[in-house]
């Protein structure tokens, strides 16, 4: 018997497709330490906090949520890259604000101008802006 083939009405199933990152979830064995790095760069929290088990951070229309799980840290894994406004200045308030950014901000060959910094977990941070 044949295969039965998909259906031209209007009623056949479309395949699922991504529509965007929602979140991305990065573990920690220290909230308070993980939130006060965070706090420095100037994101805004949208739920829990230093004492909390779980907290979450806007970034644009996505999240990046904090978890304390007793796995932490990491070895390295990757990176979130993030786009910014303006990555230098971004640069200038985590120096302010005693942290140590792996690199000072440069423009790369593949068009973004960008620095990394890693957080208290081993987590690896890039703060990214394409170049027009």
């Amino acid at each position: 018997m044949p295969a039965a083939t998909p259906s031209s009405s209007a009623d056949a199933q479309t395949e699922p497709h991504v529509e965007s990152l929602s979140a991305i979830t990065l573990a920690t064995r220290d909230m308070p330490r993980a939130v006060s790095f965070y706090d420095a760069l100037g994101f805004p929290m949208k739920f829990g906090g230093p004492q909390e088990a779980f907290t979450s951070y806007a970034f644009g229309g996505s999240y990046l949520n904090l978890i304390v799980d007793t796995r932490a840290p990491v070895n390295w894994w990757g990176r979130v890259i993030i786009y910014v406004s303006d990555v230098d200045a971004l640069y200038r308030k985590a120096l302010a604000a005693g942290l140590k950014p792996s690199l000072e901000p440069s423009d790369a060959p593949w068009g973004e101008r960008y620095f990394h910094i890693t957080d208290p977990d081993g987590h690896e941070l890039s703060f990214a802006r394409p170049l027009r």
